[in-house]
């Protein structure tokens, strides 16, 4: 069966957009508006902001990171709609922020429009997205240690993914396993290598 384009990923955010009548809206209101395109655009959203490689207040990747945990944890048992605390659906997004933050993403979203489109289409749906979720988790858990621009890569590794969804490009999807994957092995390697020299230097 041919993939049918799905419509491009400005097209998506600016529904989003268009769904806030209001200077803010409750994120439980924005889930409930998105139906069953909310996995694939939350997860874009939540993993935006810290895919931009800019450097961001302590306490802000948790912010993010957590909301991602829940979501890609439900996918990995293939939820069919996303599910949050109520406390999370409770939580307050201003049209205004949401806005620049997919202003600043714009022209990143540009280049990706000519690299994105429909082909592995199998890869973005079925068992396979129980797959994405757990790749996606992996790579949440990751944006949760606070370290200093550490977040970019895994957080544009799950964008990456999510918009492979989206458009059904399943070598979007596998793109985006492969850079978290080489750069939680990096940053592992990195620390191993850096404890041993401690012990070495300590005794």
């Amino acid at each position: 069966m041919t993939d049918t384009a799905p419509r491009p990923i400005h097209t998506l955010l600016n529904d989003v957009i268009d769904t806030i009548n209001t200077p803010s809206i409750q994120l439980g209101t924005l889930i409930d508006a998105l139906h069953e395109r909310g996995f694939g655009i939350l997860i874009f959203l939540f993993a935006l902001p810290m895919a931009i490689p800019l450097p961001v207040p302590p306490g802000v990747n948790l912010l993010f990171s957590t909301p991602l945990l829940f979501l890609t944890f439900q996918q990995i048992y293939g939820a069919e709609k996303p599910w949050l605390p109520q406390a999370m659906r409770n939580r307050t997004l201003k049209k205004t922020s949401l806005s620049k933050t997919i202003d600043t993403a714009t022209p990143w979203l540009d280049r990706l429009t000519y690299l994105v489109k429909p082909r592995l289409g199998s890869m973005t749906r079925g068992v396979t997205s129980n797959l994405i979720g757990l790749f996606g988790f992996f790579f949440a858990l990751c944006i949760c240690i606070p370290i200093p621009m550490t977040n970019t890569v895994p957080s544009m590794a799950v964008a990456i993914m999510a918009i492979g969804v989206l458009m059904r490009d399943g070598l979007a999807v596998i793109a985006g396993m492969i850079m978290g994957t080489v750069w939680i092995v990096i940053l592992a390697t990195i620390g191993i290598t850096g404890f041993k020299a401690l012990i070495t230097h300590i005794f």
